[in-house]
């Protein structure tokens, strides 16, 4: 079993930045992937990155160039940096990895005022 958490989200207003973390414990070697989603209210869940452990990362396209993320993982932490943020941006953002199955964290909401 993986457990994961996230923490970091907030309000900021548009233009400002925001560092989400996500700690995992349980069984950590079963872990493939992971990565960051997010939902809007009214809209599908949708991938924001992924990392792999070889370290390839993925970026959905309307991230491109403001997120980032990253993990450590002598810290079993992963987090996703996000800078030049829209209202666009504001969802419940969740922590996920993969891991002879999918596994969710709660949700950390993230708010961006114009």
């Amino acid at each position: 079993q993986v457990e994961l958490e996230e923490s970091g989200g907030g309000l900021v207003q548009a233009g400002g930045s925001l560092r989400l973390s996500c700690g995992a414990s349980g069984r950590l070697f079963t872990i493939v992937v992971m990565g960051w989603h997010r939902q809007a209210p009214g809209k599908e869940r949708e991938l924001v990155a992924r990392i792999r452990n070889s370290g390839e990362i993925e970026y959905a396209d309307s991230v491109k160039g403001r997120f980032i993320i990253s993990k450590d993982n002598a810290k079993n932490m992963m987090y996703l940096q996000m800078n030049s943020l829209k209202p666009d941006d504001t969802a419940v953002y969740y922590c996920h990895a993969y891991a002879l199955g999918d596994h969710w964290g709660q949700g950390t909401q993230v708010t961006v005022s114009p």
